[in-house]
């Protein structure tokens, strides 16, 4: 196995590559800025410099990985077609790309709610919606696929247990984005992950299970 991901200098997607490091998966990562990456990202790290929204470079970008994982996603602009093109625009290059190269599995970072379409999220040029039809796009797309929907992100570690159900059965919650990035990785190792949509908060009160039946759980 070998760990192409997008949108890796980000908060959630540096921490994805640092969990598939400890797990001693090769991982090459696309940045746009190769110093800023060198200075966020492990020296293990095989960088490769491009754009999700230049399709024609993605192919050769993904080399000979075997898996892909995305947490990229639109920054607060006030740009009204940035949610458009990162989130959707940019996610379907990516399965574009991952179904010509027939990659194993595409693992994409995506956000509870992304089924309600007056979510105030909505506000900020219709982010929700651009995710959902980026996750529509990689469903229909033939590529094995796991779309994980995290709650609230936190950039703090914490010792709550993780919730996981299926889509559009959690509408609130917080979950630190570490805990995120190890869903994505066990993604690649669990059957069960398989074509589906989970989503997942965190929680002191819940109990903790194994990341096997987390996923065997989510029908």
């Amino acid at each position: 196995m070998k760990a192409f991901v997008a949108g890796a200098t980000g908060e959630t997607g540096r921490r994805i590559v640092q969990e598939l490091v400890q797990r001693q998966i090769p991982v090459r990562a696309l940045v746009r800025n190769q110093d800023k990456a060198k200075q966020i990202l492990p020296d293990s790290v095989e960088l490769v410099v491009g754009d999700v929204l230049q399709p024609s470079s993605l192919v050769s970008a993904m080399a000979d990985c075997t898996v892909v994982l995305s947490a990229t996603g639109a920054a607060p602009s006030f740009d009204p077609t940035g949610p458009y093109k990162v989130d959707f625009e940019g996610t379907k290059n990516l399965v574009d790309a991952a179904k010509e190269k027939g990659m194993q599995q595409f693992v994409m970072v995506s956000s509870l709610c992304t089924s309600q379409l007056f979510h105030p999220l909505n506000l900020f040029w219709l982010i929700l919606v651009w995710k959902k039809k980026a996750e529509e796009y990689l469903q229909s797309s033939g590529v094995p696929y796991t779309i994980v929907r995290p709650g609230g992100l936190k950039n703090e570690d914490n010792s709550d247990a993780i919730v996981m159900s299926r889509a559009d059965t959690l509408f609130d919650g917080s979950i630190p984005r570490t805990k995120v990035a190890q869903v994505c990785v066990e993604a690649l190792f669990q059957p069960a992950a398989r074509n589906k949509i989970v989503e997942i908060v965190a929680k002191a009160d819940a109990p903790p299970q194994s990341f096997e039946a987390l996923f065997a759980s989510v029908a």
